[in-house]
């Protein structure tokens, strides 16, 4: 995964928004990020990235370049991440918005 892939692919929030965002606002709980682009407030399954995300910025934020090492570590790439989101969604654990 890359700081430029999706994070909320509802909304289409990139990790790099979901984590300027983040430290800029010294978010304390993932929930406040739903402020950021709506990230999480769709279909759910970023939520858990989210919070893990929360937890890894803790009181003193990584560098960006520490962030990125941490994400390529932790999660698959972007098409594994979206399929994983679609098995959530066709299991019944969400739904993601409506189109306009």
């Amino acid at each position: 995964m890359q700081v430029d892939d999706e994070l909320c692919l509802c909304f289409h929030v990139s990790w790099r928004k979901v984590m300027n965002y983040a430290r800029i606002h010294r978010v304390r709980v993932a929930s406040q990020l739903s402020e950021c682009q709506s990230a999480g407030t769709g279909c759910g399954w970023c939520r858990s990235a989210m919070r893990r995300l929360v937890d890894r910025m803790g009181d003193s934020p990584p560098s960006p370049d520490d962030l990125q090492r941490w994400l390529e570590e932790e999660y698959p790439q972007s098409n594994q991440y979206a399929e994983g989101r679609k098995q959530h969604i066709a299991s019944g654990k969400g739904r993601p918005p409506s189109s306009p």
